[in-house]
């Protein structure tokens, strides 16, 4: 099944997309500014898995031109329910009253009930690498928009796109039904609430219990069972396949090099893969505590920057 994602990023969220897309995708997929091009045998992800994402198309037709398009269109089985076409920006550019024209053109070959208002199916229409690319289409619901309306919430929280986008590079290519992660630092539970969505098992503890007792609060409203608990991450037992840590700081003060390597260690026997979001590159303590880093993005905001490590 070939498919086409489009995506859109902030430039100073474009480190951190890049290694979002490449975990998601691996070597599969061709990614290019803004158009992911995947070939996949199995279960694509879903167009609501990436805060990046904007439209997945899944691939019905291709032709080099317009004509050979709407010649194979016409041969199809009428659609069931009504339908809309919607152009799609590829990798050529096409101005409004060319894109509206484009649709025209190819719905009026289509067999079934077009319904540009609130049709039954929506298919896409995309140019792409010299040719036309036509299937059904979905857009993006952003439900990790819904999320960052908390009832409790730090203001040095990880913002809630970014820990969406960090839930899936934890979680790499894998399904997300067969994945057991841990926050180990969970605060307000905002990478808990990410990771609930997309039907990912997490746990999340914290040792500040109004931290727990906020998170719980905005579990419970986002309608998410309580999966936190209060303690000190160094002295959990259980194993996962994948932590997230978003190791602790504040404005006034920074984290012992000591106590951030204890972390670590407790992050190391818990989990053989994590993903560590940190305010300063830390490389020595990485190699103290026997991970390696394997991947790392920046996500910077004026000039406050978090480093996102992938380790192993």
């Amino acid at each position: 099944m070939k498919a086409i994602y489009t995506y859109a990023r902030h430039e100073d969220e474009a480190e951190l997309c890049a290694l979002e897309l490449d975990s998601l995708f691996g070597c599969e997929a061709a990614i290019g500014p803004g158009i992911v091009s995947v070939q996949a045998n199995e279960d694509l992800p879903s167009v609501n898995r990436s805060p990046f994402f904007k439209r997945r198309i899944r691939i019905l037709e291709e032709a080099e031109n317009l004509t050979e398009l709407t010649e194979r269109l016409a041969l199809l089985e009428p659609v069931s329910g009504s339908f809309k076409v919607l152009y799609t920006e590829g990798d050529e550019h096409h101005d409004y009253e060319e894109r509206r024209k484009l649709e025209r053109t190819v719905g009026s070959v289509m067999k079934g009930q077009a319904e540009m208002r609130r049709p039954d199916r929506q298919f896409g229409l995309i140019r792409y690498k010299g040719g036309w690319l036509f299937g059904p289409s979905e857009d993006a619901e952003s439900i990790w928009l819904k999320h960052q309306s908390k009832p409790q919430n730090y203001s040095t929280a990880l913002p809630t796109r970014a820990a969406r986008a960090i839930v899936n590079i934890a979680a790499g290519e894998a399904k997300p039904a067969s994945l057991r992660l841990i926050d180990p630092c969970c605060g307000m539970g905002t990478v808990l609430i990410e990771a609930m969505s997309m039907g990912i098992a997490i746990d999340g503890i914290d040792r500040n219990p109004l931290a727990v007792r906020g998170a719980r609060l905005n579990l419970a409203h986002f309608g998410y069972p309580d999966k936190v608990m209060l303690g000190d991450m160094r002295n959990a037992a259980k194993q996962y396949d994948a932590a997230i840590v978003d190791m602790p700081y504040n404005l006034c003060s920074v984290l012992p090099e000591e106590e951030s390597l204890d972390m670590l260690r407790a992050v190391r026997r818990m989990a053989g893969r994590a993903v560590i979001v940190t305010t300063e590159d830390i490389p020595e303590r990485f190699i103290k505590a026997d991970f390696r880093v394997r991947n790392q993005a920046r996500l910077s905001k004026g000039s406050f920057t978090r480093y996102v490590s992938v380790v192993e």
